[in-house]
């Protein structure tokens, strides 16, 4: 099989790898002449995704993969598969800006109308985006088919096969969980299903009877977390107000096999369960319940700079450390990142908020709005983002500080208690 992936971020990318993985051959297209550079040289242009690096220098160094930043150009050779998985920014209400996708729709209609032209036609055009319900059939295809000329069903199949993968883990993911594939038409779908399968012949490949059913699927899977999230939250805010240790009433909840209550946190950040749930309402506005774990999440940064106010007894002028400004471990992203609504109302009870982050510099710190931590004394503390080096942290790190708010229960009490700092875990049973 012949393939292009679109876009070679932290899902394209390792998509592309996994098609090499299977003998296929790769034409990577991104708009980034240094993302280009650095995969034709073999190598990941970001760090902590298990097996990438090598994948991609052994297909480099086969010729199986090469990468260009003409997409049309890539398009027009005539691949069997087309993985788009364009970025599809959004705003704090999930608004999406379609600027990246209408572009990279563009360019694949441009590349079809040439391919066509030279006598290759059926290309199956796939999009890995999550999309609100819908987008695949009345935005994606008609723009492939207003700048091609041509049409879908006929001279080429569009389906919708939503990415379910976990950064730093994707390889393994995509050899684990079932692929699902909805087309716009039977014939599409059951060519989708066929040239997923060519590259993925250990997981399950899904036809789902539809785009739309595929978009929704993802959309259920993401918006289920978040409430489930939710719940986990608001059970911690209660046992807080109890006395009661929640992850005890948890785990213990959870030894019977009809409760899967996730783990409460002091923010839900990243690009999927923060956004998706808005994709959802977009469909369904009446809907109650993703509607209202939007807001319990989003309350979750004020409630651990409030749980931090009760421990110091104040916070004005107080000089507070943010742990972390990634949204969560090991992953240098900060989309939806807790940092920020922490700084934001940390600065509006009078606090002085600083960060630190081991994936971030001073400089890149400052960028994201950030004062850097310089080792100055400092009051409190709030852990973020489960960074492994955090769990190691020891009460000598953290000069002067007399309470800890771990937002995410990575941290051993007892040295910090031995020093006389006192570290709330959210839930852990006191108000």
């Amino acid at each position: 099989m012949r393939a292009a992936v679109i876009a070679l971020g932290k899902i394209g990318l390792p998509i592309a790898a996994q098609l090499t993985n299977t003998g296929h051959t790769v034409v990577g297209c991104d708009i980034d002449p240094a993302v280009v550079a650095t995969v034709n040289a073999g190598r990941a242009p970001f760090p902590n995704e298990a097996g990438l690096d090598e994948a991609l220098a052994s297909a480099v160094a086969a010729g199986r993969l090469r990468a260009t930043t003409d997409t049309a150009t890539a398009v027009a050779e005539g691949p069997d598969l087309v993985i788009a998985v364009p970025p599809l920014v959004v705003d704090h209400e999930g608004r999406p800006d379609w600027t990246a996708l209408d572009s990279v729709t563009a360019d694949i209609g441009r590349g079809l109308r040439a391919a066509a032209a030279a006598g290759h036609r059926g290309t199956t055009v796939a999009i890995e985006t999550t999309l609100p319900v819908g987008t695949t059939r009345t935005r994606v295809a008609p723009g492939l088919a207003a700048a091609s000329g041509l049409t879908p069903g006929v001279d080429f199949h569009v389906v919708f096969s939503p990415e379910r993968v976990f950064s730093g883990r994707i390889l393994q993911d995509l050899a684990t969980y079932p692929k699902l594939v909805g087309g716009l038409d039977d014939a599409g779908e059951q060519r989708g299903v066929e040239l997923y399968r060519a590259f993925l012949p250990d997981v399950e490949i899904r036809a789902m009877g539809g785009a739309e059913a595929a978009e929704l699927t993802k959309l259920a899977e993401t918006t289920y977390r978040d409430i489930n999230i939710a719940f986990a939250n608001e059970l911690a805010r209660h046992a807080d107000s109890l006395g009661v240790d929640v992850q005890r009433v948890i785990d213990a909840a959870n030894s019977q096999p009809f409760s899967h209550i996730h783990r409460p946190g002091v923010a839900v950040g990243g690009h999927c369960i923060p956004v998706y749930p808005r994709f959802y309402l977009a469909g369904d506005p009446e809907a109650q319940l993703p509607a209202t774990a939007r807001h319990v999440n989003e309350a979750m940064p004020a409630y651990a700079v409030s749980v931090l106010q009760q421990l110091l007894g104040g916070l004005e002028g107080e000089r507070v450390l943010i742990l972390g400004v990634a949204y969560r471990g090991g992953v240098k992203e900060t989309a939806f990142s807790g940092a920020m609504p922490l700084r934001d109302n940390l600065r509006a009870r009078g606090a002085l908020p600083v960060a630190a982050d081991p994936l971030y510099d001073a400089e890149e710190l400052r960028a994201l709005g950030f004062e850097p931590w310089d080792g100055m004394p400092l009051r409190g503390a709030i852990l973020q983002a489960d960074h492994a080096e955090y769990a190691r942290l020891q009460p000598t790190d953290l000069a002067g500080v007399r309470a800890i708010v771990d937002g995410r229960g990575l941290l051993d009490p007892a040295p910090f208690a031995a020093a006389g700092i006192a570290v709330r875990r959210l839930g852990g049973g006191a108000a």
